[in-house]
């Protein structure tokens, strides 16, 4: 599934979404070398010394720890035992000393590997022996001049605490909802404690590529967000009963406003069968990846895929049953 993803694209955003979505995640360190590349914003052929990228790298890890106390799977750390106590005493020196020490050791190298070895794009060049640092790639510049820059720190973020929650609270990722009020990701533990993991559009954007799902436009869900959190098989079903699942996140995607509620737009229509084929194989997407979304995906509509293509075959059925009438697809339909 990774290779499918990145294969369906030749845009360096999406190599870079591949390891955010798909890289395999037994610390968090990948996301704040991510986020710390992201807002460094080093340019192509730029020598990014280990010691100027540091005090940025460490202090993301420090600012989640704040908040999400597990950010890996071993049990012991002594980098994030010094993001910890920064967080008690702000010595930034202590903090900048352990990431340069021993807060490297492993994501560099495992940066660029995503399912059985390292992708064919990379977005800096490993000069640590050489220069203490690392060569900035002309990709990693393409991605700073890329209408889907404003989304990609966002992405991160967003699976960076879908990450965590999931190593936090020790929950099943079938217990992973969606909160149609808040428009967010929430979680729920044993005893129904719930906790807010993340913006809905953020875990939603990066398997979209940044287009909206129908008509392929691109969409921002930072400041002006354009991108709604839609109900591909439209809510009205609940109306008509025994479409509860309408609400689950097999069933929601990111559209752009003209395609949801523009003159020409889904409203309570049901999208055609090309349309019905693109979200499972966007629900493939989510399910070829590690975590935290894949067990919710399988829980919903099935264990293998051809369970899956049949439970949203069915539903097509029933839906169209249930609101009859012509199917709807965008006027300007463009492939994904």
């Amino acid at each position: 599934m990774t290779n499918l993803f990145v294969a369906r694209s030749n845009e360096p955003e999406d190599y870079w979404r591949s390891i955010i979505l798909y890289g395999r995640n037994v610390q968090s360190y990948k996301f704040a070398l991510a986020s710390a590349l992201l807002e460094l914003k080093p340019q192509s052929g730029t020598l990014l010394k280990l010691e100027d990228l540091a005090p940025v790298y460490a202090k993301h890890i420090a600012r989640h720890l704040s908040t999400a106390p597990k950010q890996g799977t071993s049990r012991s750390s002594q980098f994030l035992d010094a993001c910890r106590s920064f967080n008690q005493d702000s010595d930034a020196n202590r903090l900048i000393a352990a990431a340069l020490k021993g807060g490297f050791n492993n994501v560099i190298d495992a940066f660029h590997v995503v399912g059985s070895g390292p992708l064919d794009r990379q977005f800096f060049l490993d000069e640590r022996k050489a220069n203490a640092g690392l060569r900035i790639t002309d990709e990693f510049s393409r991605i700073l001049e890329s209408n889907q820059i404003k989304n990609l720190p966002h992405e991160v973020e967003s699976r960076w605490n879908l990450v965590e929650t999931a190593w936090e609270l020790g929950v099943a990722t079938s217990l992973i909802h969606h909160d149609p009020d808040e428009g967010r990701l929430v979680a729920f533990t044993g005893n129904l404690r719930r906790k807010s993991v993340t913006s809905s559009r953020s875990a939603l954007n990066g398997y979209q590529r940044g287009k909206c799902f129908y008509c392929s436009c691109s969409i921002s869900i930072d400041e002006p967000v354009t991108a709604d959190v839609d109900h591909f098989f439209p809510h009205a079903l609940k109306q008509s009963g025994g479409f509860e699942e309408v609400d689950r996140i097999w069933n929601l995607v990111l559209s752009c406003r003209t395609c949801n509620r523009g003159q020409d737009g889904k409203f309570m229509s049901v999208p055609t069968d090309d349309l019905v084929k693109r979200l499972h194989l966007r629900n493939e997407y989510y399910i070829g990846s590690h975590h935290p979304l894949r067990e919710t995906l399988i829980k919903q509509t099935g264990l293998t895929e051809p369970d899956r293509r049949s439970f949203i075959g069915n539903f097509l059925q029933q839906a169209h049953r249930a609101l009859p009438g012509q199917r709807w697809k965008p006027i300007q339909h463009l492939a994904v």
